[in-house]
């Protein structure tokens, strides 16, 4: 018995998550198709100019805006942004600084630095200490 290569498949909606775009701002096609891996890795590596002017103009997904703006995806919605934004509505907010963002991105740069302590605990511990 010979094992047949299949073609891995993944949903349009993963695709996206993974290309780092709005799947709703994608082409018809995209959204009703299935993508191969092959076409996921032609589409990261030659991206077409409707996904160009994607990651370039937005609508960004929520994990895209956040990072962004430098603040979590939670700081997202404690500020009530739980809605796609365009460079030009995210580029907006940067530009107005709000007390809110100021306060997410000092939050989030914290909880960046506590993690990365606790990762340095963590590998300093599984060396036994010798570092």
């Amino acid at each position: 018995m010979t094992s047949r290569k299949t073609t891995q498949t993944m949903k349009p909606a993963t695709a996206a998550k993974k290309l780092g775009v709005y799947l709703e701002a994608t082409p018809a096609e995209f959204q009703e198709g299935v993508v191969s891996r092959d076409e996921l890795n032609e589409l990261q590596t030659s991206p077409p100019e409707w996904l160009r002017n994607l990651r370039r103009n937005g609508p960004h997904p929520r994990p895209v805006v956040a990072a962004k703006l430098g603040i979590s995806i939670g700081g997202l919605a404690r500020a009530g942004l739980m809605d796609p934004l365009t460079t030009e509505q995210i580029n907006a907010i940067k530009d107005e600084n709000p007390d809110w963002l100021q306060r997410e991105r000092a939050t989030h740069a914290e909880v960046k630095k506590e993690a990365a302590a606790k990762k340095k605990d963590a590998e300093k511990d599984a060396d036994g200490g010798r570092s």
